[in-house]
């Protein structure tokens, strides 16, 4: 699927797409508003960055085993997504991946990420804890910026640097568990 091939089709309202495709390039179903939920079949190893950004009325996807990066802004603006659940596949989580999803709850990282980018769950006002596995080493500028719901946080054993503002704006955490011994 090409660039922005669907980009602002805002009376689409699902996608089921072929075992054909293997890739999904930059914006493709970007201000896609009317888009409730998308099946991404295994034979794609590839979803460009912004790929479902401003999909405002997405409520699921599944990201197939066969990708192993969430783009950068993937999922910037989905604001009606409330979970997603993120394979063993994926090692990296780029910058803005989960920006401004306010309606995510919860999300669980799994111990086959290594690096998450700055501001990736900026916003995510519903998020309510996360659990940083001992995969990750540092924790960057604004990640989890305005997590207004944010009551818990576990920092994994490797942690060893947080960057600025990563938490500024999570006014209810109120329990933070370091395993990281520095």
């Amino acid at each position: 699927i090409k660039d922005r091939m669907f980009y602002n089709c805002s009376s689409l309202t699902s996608v089921t797409i072929p075992n054909s495709v293997t890739s999904i390039e930059l914006g493709a179903f970007m201000y896609c508003t009317s888009l409730t939920s998308i099946e991404i079949p295994n034979s794609v190893t590839s979803i460009g960055r912004n790929c479902f950004d401003s999909c405002i009325n997405l409520t699921s996807v599944n990201i197939p085993t066969s990708i192993s990066v969430l783009d950068t802004s993937l999922f910037r603006n989905c604001s009606s997504l409330t979970s997603i659940e993120i394979p063993n596949s994926i090692t990296s989580i780029k910058e803005r991946t989960f920006y401004n999803c306010s309606s995510l709850t919860s999300i669980d990282i799994p111990n086959s990420v290594t690096s998450i980018g700055n501001h990736t769950f900026y916003n995510c006002s519903s998020l309510t804890s996360i659990e940083i596995p001992n995969s990750i080493t540092s924790i960057k500028e604004e990640t989890f910026y305005n997590c207004s719901s944010l009551t818990s946080v576990t920092l994994g054993e490797n942690v060893t640097s947080i960057g600025k503002n990563a938490f500024n704006g999570c006014s209810f955490l109120q329990n933070v568990t370091c395993l990281a011994t520095t």
